[in-house]
């Protein structure tokens, strides 16, 4: 785990944040700051509010109130289309890859918001060097791939888009541990190329390994927040959350 530069600046702000879903308040007066360069996770019971958070983020649900600032900018009223080209990218629960399209036509994808089609194909042999499986399986259909290898594809083609900011939505859902730890060790590295990661994962133990700070959500609410390190050594999350 890496040491915040406090020269960072604050890359995202969200203030007072309320999400209602129908009736139900799903977010309650969220607060939370992101640096550039930092791994932060989300940590919560199912049903906390993790995954709306990042939604509310990427503007895939609308918020009630509050604001959400990125980049000094508030987009708290912005559409998905403007978030993504502003420099967030959502990889979400369940991988979400069009099955039915190869894995280079996904990670084309990707890249929907650009027009460079020299650095479009230059990002792709890129992915495929951080990715040798899926080179290996670039004109394979990606509704044929491992969970791990959607994974995989998943990352990358969020990547694709150039952002500043990765929101990762439960990365190691349904892989075997051999393939999280791969998982894992990626996200370590694209922290050092210097994407921003916003993450949520039921394996609160591991995220807290690899983050920065880290944020406790309890039925729509943040109870608790600290460094990844002291977190993991608190006695509340460890009962909680760690087993």
């Amino acid at each position: 785990m890496k040491t915040p530069d406090k020269q960072n600046y604050t890359i995202l702000e969200i203030q007072n944040l309320d999400v209602n879903y129908g009736g139900i308040q799903a977010l309650k007066k969220i607060n939370l700051t992101i640096q550039k360069g930092e791994v932060v996770t989300l940590i919560g019971a199912n049903g906390a509010g993790k995954t709306t958070t990042l939604r509310a983020i990427s503007k895939i649900v609308n918020s009630k109130s509050g604001e959400i600032i990125y980049n000094g900018r508030n987009i708290t009223r912005r559409q998905v289309h403007h978030v993504v080209q502003l420099g967030i990218a959502h990889c979400p629960e369940g991988r979400r890859v069009l099955a039915k399209q190869t894995v280079f036509d996904n990670l084309l994808l990707g890249a929907y918001i650009r027009s460079n089609q020299a650095e479009i194909k230059a990002d792709i042999q890129r992915q495929f060097e951080q990715f040798p499986r899926l080179a290996q399986r670039r004109y394979q259909l990606a509704g044929t791939l491992s969970g791990g290898e959607q994974q995989m594809l998943a990352i990358a083609r969020a990547l694709m888009s150039r952002p500043q900011l990765l929101l990762l939505d439960e990365p190691s859902l349904g892989l075997a541990p051999a393939i999280v730890r791969e998982i894992f060790s990626i996200i370590e590295n694209l922290r050092a190329t210097g994407v921003t990661i916003l993450l949520v994962e039921q394996n609160a133990n591991l995220a807290l390994q690899i983050a920065d700070r880290g944020y406790v959500l309890e039925a729509g609410s943040i109870t608790l927040t600290g460094a990844a390190s002291e977190l993991i050594s608190d006695e509340r999350v460890k009962k909680a959350y760690l087993g």
